[in-house]
């Protein structure tokens, strides 16, 4: 049965959509899941819509939650990553309001202009965190990033790698289609 992580699991509407496809697959209905999140409050939320979606689609995963990053990593197949570092308040919000600041229109603060380097700036150390920890705990699992700006994100994971900061045979990143 493979193991699934997910980086970010306190983003339960995001969680419970991807619980949902992930599960109605037969292939991997008794899959390990394993939810991480810092907050715990959100953690516990998703680890209760995770078994209510079980219930629902009549499977049987093991379903775990870790405030530890590498416990829930440790022997995955699969991680996806996402999270937002900083969330909505303040990250979101400075990344809108210091662009306004200097009469800098920002419309897309994620992954574009201003805003988008402000949040891969937050984001991309957290990444190579996990790349590291995935290379001593899973070495072997797919990496799905689903944290934006995605781009940038998986740009500075590869250069990373070709560098020396990421270990040469990082896990392997795919974007989504």
């Amino acid at each position: 049965m493979p193991k699934i992580t997910f980086l970010g699991a306190g983003s339960t509407v995001f969680a419970k959509n991807l619980l949902g496809d992930i599960l109605s697959y037969p292939e991997l209905a008794d899959s390990v899941i394993s939810l991480h999140d810092i907050d715990a409050e959100r953690l516990r939320t998703t680890e209760v819509v995770a078994h209510r979606i079980a219930g629902v689609l009549g499977v049987r995963p093991r379903i775990e939650a870790h405030l530890d990053r590498r416990a829930a990593l440790k022997g995955a197949d699969y991680a996806i990553s996402m999270f937002q570092v900083a969330g909505y308040k303040p990250g979101t919000v400075v990344d809108f309001e210091i662009p306004k600041k200097y009469g800098l229109r920002q419309t897309i603060a994620d992954t574009l202009g201003i805003g988008g380097i402000m949040r891969g700036l937050r984001t991309i150390p957290v990444l190579l965190d996990i790349c590291h920890d995935m290379e001593k705990l899973c070495p072997d699992a797919l990496f799905l990033n689903y944290v934006n700006p995605m781009v940038m994100n998986t740009w500075a994971i590869n250069r990373a790698r070709w560098s020396g900061v990421v270990p040469q045979q990082p896990p392997r990143c795919s974007l989504p289609n």
